[in-house]
């Protein structure tokens, strides 16, 4: 693909709320556009070969699909003779299906739950690496190091000390499906937990850029603060 040709994705998640997410993610990404989203692996399999979404160049792929595995899906991807790029965005870790994605040719891994900073650094590496290998039939190996070396990891700081992932991603979903704003009260009602805890995963992903905090005007006595998810940022 050309190096000003902006990045077509095909979202794959049998998850609505994540599906819908992870599509917004890639529109607030610049060089990146959605070709289409798909719940499953028929849908997915439809999708691929719809002259009104191909061409596709990156498939960000979940695993576990209710009509199918995403290995499965990436079989069936390579044997109609198309060959995207993908990056596996799940929350399976075992050791086999990572061995097997990779061995069916993955770019990246990105197990959930992730912050939409984690998500941010996975397509720009890999917008980087697309850079790095346009508009040339022939290579160097500088380039070609250049190219591989913008996949790797930047080596960016994991969580804070005592935050759970599985902790944020119920966060991160509750909050992804208010229709509003939401205080941290309100957030540690909806998930059982303390005000403390709630705030403090809220605020995290404030400064991760996955959701925003503002005072709530009219309440009374000391303002509180309220939060929401970045859909349209």
């Amino acid at each position: 693909m050309s190096a000003h040709e902006r990045i077509r994705v095909l979202v794959v998640d049998d998850e609505p709320i994540a599906l819908a997410a992870h599509a917004d993610y890639v529109q607030r990404l610049d060089g990146f556009e959605v070709a289409a989203q798909a719940h499953g692996m028929g849908a997915a399999l439809a999708a691929m070969q719809d002259p009104a979404v191909v061409p596709v160049h990156l498939v960000l792929l979940d695993m576990n699909l209710t009509d199918g595995h995403g290995l499965d899906l990436l079989r069936r991807i390579h044997g109609l003779g198309m060959v995207p790029d993908v990056v596996a965005i799940t929350a399976v870790r075992d050791v086999h299906v990572v061995r097997s994605a990779i061995a069916l040719g993955i770019t990246a891994y990105l197990v959930k739950p992730f912050t939409f900073a984690a998500f941010r650094e996975k397509l720009e590496n890999y917008r980087n690496y697309q850079a790095a290998l346009a508009d040339t039939a022939h290579t160097s190996q500088e380039a070609i190091d250049r190219a591989l070396s913008a996949l790797r990891p930047s080596g960016k700081a994991a969580m804070p000390k005592g935050m759970l992932p599985e902790t944020l991603r119920a966060v991160a979903d509750w909050l992804m499906a208010q229709p509003g704003a939401e205080s941290a009260t309100e957030a540690a009602a909806g998930l059982s937990m303390s005000r403390v805890t709630a705030r403090r995963y809220l605020d995290h992903l404030v400064e991760t850029g996955s959701a925003a905090k503002a005072p709530r005007h009219g309440s009374p006595g000391r303002p509180e603060l309220e939060y929401r998810w970045l859909r349209d940022s």
